[in-house]
């Protein structure tokens, strides 16, 4: 197999330099999948202007967003590049659309056969796939479709030419939302999206219904503040894979979309732009000791704030809340580039943090004690390198590496093009940690023994470098 050069972009994005190159919603080339079996190659950086680098005024609500994406030559490409793969049609039954080397790879094949067998239909429509689909032991909720589940299987969709599941999908998950949320006694927020959903057939009654998990049913009784934000993602991903504006412009989703900003900017006790969030509220929907302001949910809100500026209507209301998002975009950016970054320059000043600092001129702002960092942080980071850890909270900051939040503070913008580039270094040159010879780590390091008593409760689904404590998720590829 050559060698494939790659370049990375304004977000340390991959682009491929042959004339079979595409682009997406992230501003991301379709990657040649082979090359996920090597080893990286060297990269060339390419400095553009990040996203806070142009004036936030610039984002004029007098104008659609819209608008502005597209005429901006320096900044429109992160959601106006989304294009069809340009290949010929199918190869074959259960095989997506030849697309690199795809076609001739018996695993693609495989994995999309599965995936058009964990298709789930509703009245004889596609509304999503299940989690999975392996029925060798029976679990209690993954006959389902998640919403963050479905999010890597509806690109594949999209990519594929097969948009009608993944509108179906957002149109029954934005329905849902208007449903009264309660668990026990307590009302939940009309913004909030489902976990999950899942068809039950009568075949007594010949009929289909619906039934949906709002975090009443899930372990720990915790909604799910990521599902609002995916949903946000993957409607900007069919829209622009697909040319449909109709379905982003339908009253329904509109208001869904308003919905669930206001729910996120609404007005509280929090003195950070940050989302406070309790454990197992995402994708690691277990104890983790991820409450406060888990990267992951500040990734997904940046990302999913600006998909919704996007989105919106210039109607009196759509104007109302873009405002309120630019205003968040701004104070969040520079909140989570100052303060949950860390490199090795910054941990040499944590390490020599004065305490109980009382001023506005204070240096260390959330009155972290230098003794919490662990020997593991000094050992890890790289000269080269650096990374958005994963916790930031009043004495508190947790350290450990988080996969997830780091990729998509690549693909939003939310790190500058110097901290994509040192996020990309910092996986080169950890590499054997966080990938090894099965990829890839959804943390690092994992608690063990009485860490992990303390933190996760004695759970016995994640110990040490199992499941969401540092286990591998070769999914995270995608």
């Amino acid at each position: 197999m050559s060698p494939t050069v790659v370049d990375v972009g304004q977000n340390g994005n991959s682009r491929h330099n042959n004339n079979e190159s595409n682009a997406s919603i992230f501003e991301i080339g379709d990657s040649d999948l082979c090359r996920l079996l090597e080893r990286p190659r060297a990269v060339n950086i390419e400095r553009k202007r990040s996203f806070d680098e142009r004036s936030f005024s610039e984002m004029s609500i007098t104008s659609p967003p819209r608008q502005f994406y597209r005429n901006n030559e320096n900044s429109s490409r992160l959601f106006e590049n989304y294009a069809s793969v340009n290949s010929p049609g199918r190869s074959g039954v259960s095989t997506p659309r030849s697309f690199y080397c795809v076609e001739t790879h018996p695993i693609v094949a495989e994995a999309w056969a599965a995936l058009q067998q964990s298709i789930v239909h509703f009245r004889g429509q596609p509304v999503g796939t299940i989690a999975a689909l392996d029925h060798s032991s029976e679990e209690l909720n993954y006959d389902q479709v998640f919403v963050r589940d479905f999010v890597p299987s509806a690109l594949a969709f999209l990519m594929n030419g097969e948009p009608e599941i993944v509108r179906n999908f957002l149109l029954k998950t934005v329905r849902l939302q208007s449903w009264e949320k309660k668990v026990d006694n307590f009302t939940l927020g009309a913004g909030v999206m489902p976990a999950s959903f899942k068809v039950l057939h009568d075949p007594v009654r010949n009929n289909e219904t619906i039934i949906a998990d709002f975090g009443e049913c899930a372990i720990g009784r915790v909604a799910p503040v990521d599902s609002g934000f995916w949903w946000i993602i993957l409607l900007r991903a069919y829209t622009k894979s697909t040319g449909d504006t109709s379905l982003s412009e339908l009253p329904e989703v509109q208001r869904g979309i308003r919905l669930i900003m206001t729910l996120c900017l609404s007005e509280g006790f929090d003195t950070f732009p940050t989302l406070l969030c309790a454990d197992g509220c995402s994708m690691i929907d277990r104890r983790m000791g991820v409450y406060g302001y888990p990267i992951e949910i500040q990734a997904l809100f940046f990302m999913a704030l600006r998909c919704a500026l996007l989105l919106l209507k210039q109607d009196d209301e759509g104007k109302d809340c873009a405002d309120r998002i630019v205003k968040r975009l701004h104070a969040l950016s520079f909140h989570m580039r100052s303060y949950f970054w860390l490199d090795v320059k910054q941990l040499n000043d944590i390490y020599r943090y004065k305490t109980e600092e009382y001023s506005h001129t204070a240096v260390n702002k959330f009155n972290v004690m230098p003794d919490s960092l662990d020997d593991w942080v000094f050992d890890f980071m790289p000269k080269r390198g650096g990374y958005f850890i994963g916790n930031v909270s009043p004495a508190r900051m947790d350290f450990r590496w988080f996969c997830l939040g780091n990729c998509v503070a690549i693909l939003s913008s939310l790190a500058t093009p110097e901290q994509a580039s040192a996020i990309m270094d910092l996986i080169e040159s950890r590499w054997d940690e966080l990938v090894g010879e099965m990829p890839l780590k959804i943390c690092y390091p994992a608690m063990e023994t009485h860490e992990w008593r303390i933190v996760t409760g004695c759970d016995p689904k994640n110990t040490s470098w199992s499941y969401h404590n540092g286990g591998s998720w070769p999914g995270k590829l995608d």
